[in-house]
């Protein structure tokens, strides 16, 4: 009797503890965007025009270019409604290089995007995958969701409430 009774009391504990997993994960998610938000150079929502990946002056990495046309600077601006990020990797002909911690990005996709610039002031994407926010359209609501499914106007002002801390 007392085995099942520490059986159902040890379930019930590592049940109490998934009750509290959205919280915490939740709070890590304000964390990593606060930090992404205060690193980044651009912050910007717009949506992807083309890519085109390269070789690199060596011609022994490829590099893929990704224009944006940005409907919204959120944090810093170009002067103009387009950029050009740049990442590691992409494919040319049968020769392809892929990257875990580099967001992929396709034509027409809608995204927030973090930004920094490297050394010779080209733009790249800040913080891997995290830098890259993915956003869908709800038919529901007729409004624009985030992957998280939260209403892209959310995310843009919790953006713009860190940047005024």
């Amino acid at each position: 009797m007392k085995k099942l009774l520490k059986v159902n009391l040890s379930s019930i504990l590592i049940l109490g503890l998934f009750a509290f997993m959205p919280e915490i994960y939740g709070q890590q998610k304000e964390i990593e965007m606060r930090a992404l938000t205060e690193s980044s150079d651009l912050i910007v929502v717009g949506k992807v025009l083309k890519t085109k990946a390269e070789w690199g002056v060596d011609k022994k990495r490829i590099y893929t270019n990704v224009t944006i046309l940005v409907d919204e600077f959120v944090k810093g601006s170009q002067g103009n409604n387009y950029i050009i990020v740049s990442h590691p990797g992409g494919e040319i002909g049968e020769v392809g290089e892929l990257y875990s911690d580099v967001p992929s990005f396709s034509k027409d996709e809608e995204l927030i995007l973090f930004i920094k610039k490297d050394n010779n002031s080209n733009l790249i994407i800040n913080g891997g995958n995290s830098g890259k926010v993915s956003v869908n359209k709800d038919k529901l609501i007729s409004g624009k969701m985030t992957v998280d499914d939260k209403p892209i106007d959310s995310v843009v002002s919790k953006i713009k409430k860190m940047l005024q801390k």
